[in-house]
């Protein structure tokens, strides 16, 4: 179904549709934003995958500082 979707050819066209829908001044600012979505949901999935630091928190400082 989707097989050639991305081919240049159809991206210039769809390039082309945009800047016709949304004109030379606002596409830049549509760009820029998709970039700082993308770039996010990046940082977001490869903060998900990493394992999480061991973190004390101040209960479990206090009941180490209590057995002793």
């Amino acid at each position: 179904m989707f097989d050639g979707l991305f081919q240049p050819s159809h991206l210039l066209i769809i390039l082309v549709v945009a800047l016709f829908i949304f004109g030379p001044k606002k596409l830049p600012e549509l760009g820029q934003g998709l970039g700082k979505g993308i770039r996010s949901f990046r940082d977001s999935m490869r903060a998900a995958t990493e394992e999480p630091e061991k973190t004390e928190t101040p209960a479990a400082k206090s009941t180490d500082a209590n057995s002793k």
